[in-house]
């Protein structure tokens, strides 16, 4: 299997031309049975990892997806992070700011946001809003969203610093041609029509101006600690296939062992054997026979 975070990470401060990259190419795997299977095992590895980083709470991991309409965000959350304890996972989706949020500065919703300690958060859409919808719309001047490129990658910096925060940065490529066959399922699925969108025909338009803004913010924010990584999404198996190992490798690289334990266990275990031993026959063989049912459970489950 092809390493994909080197293949698609966006080298820092290089250009970016997203016309090179082919949003339908699936090199390291041909057919989608192969590459779900591949995923299943990689999400069952990600959930390993999840629990130890949750355990060990000094490290934490921000996802960032970015993509135009149809690209796949939801998609992404839905698929790659389903097998994920809920407890240690946070998801925030960012729309138009608010009122409120327009009076403080553009990081302000986004940096309560960030994940705590042995946290997983997953940022449908982000603080890249801000130098780009900003910038295709002319929302604000020039001046003002070119020099965010420095303030978003000092926050960045500041997460990983401050927090032990490693984000990960992923735009979710899709054509032109891929996005329209998406919106026509939207249009003749009701179960899908939810997500019809007013402005899904009129962004459209602006194809070349948001290309352009996603390639000066990649090429200008892509650093070793908050990297980001083009990925073809034109087939959704093969973008789950390939987030999913950049993410494993990511939890990997922290190199996590399981917490020695924050009490005395052989203290604990002379009073489980004291409240053991108060048992009748009948009720302690009922707890062994529940013990044996779960070591069952957890070898299957390996």
């Amino acid at each position: 299997m092809l390493d994909f975070t080197e293949l698609y990470r966006a080298a820092p401060c290089k250009p970016v031309n997203l016309g090179k990259i082919d949003p339908s190419e699936t090199p390291g795997c041909k057919f989608a049975d192969d590459a779900e299977q591949e995923t299943q095992s990689l999400l069952e590895r990600m959930f390993e990892l999840q629990e130890l980083l949750y355990a060990t709470k000094k490290q934490n991991l921000l996802i960032v997806l970015q993509g135009l309409d149809t690209a796949g965000k939801d998609g992404v959350i839905r698929h790659v992070f389903r097998g994920l304890n809920p407890e240690g996972l946070r998801v925030a989706s960012y729309k138009a700011p608010s009122s409120e949020e327009l009076q403080h500065d553009f990081l302000w919703r986004i940096h309560r946001n960030a994940p705590t300690k042995g946290e997983i958060a997953i940022f449908n859409r982000s603080h890249y809003e801000d130098v780009l919808v900003t910038r295709v719309h002319d929302l604000v001047p020039e001046k003002v969203w070119r020099q965010r490129y420095g303030l978003i990658n000092d926050f960045e910096r500041l997460l990983s610093l401050e927090n032990n925060t490693l984000t990960l940065k992923f735009f979710l490529h899709v054509s032109p041609d891929e996005q329209l066959a998406r919106f026509k399922v939207r249009l003749d699925e009701p179960g899908h029509q939810w997500k019809i969108s007013s402005s899904d025909y009129s962004e459209r338009k602006f194809w070349r101006e948001y290309t352009e803004a996603f390639e000066e913010a990649i090429s200008e924010t892509s650093t070793e600690i908050a990297p980001w990584f083009v990925i073809p999404a034109d087939h959704k198996w093969y973008r789950n296939l390939v987030i999913s190992q950049i993410i494993v490798r990511a939890l990997e690289s922290f190199k996590l062992t399981t917490p020695a334990p924050s009490v005395d266990v052989e203290k604990i275990r002379r009073e489980f054997e004291m409240a053991e031993s108060e048992l009748t026959p009948k009720d302690r063989k009922q707890v062994l026979k529940r013990v044996e049912k779960k070591e069952r459970t957890a070898a299957s489950a390996k």
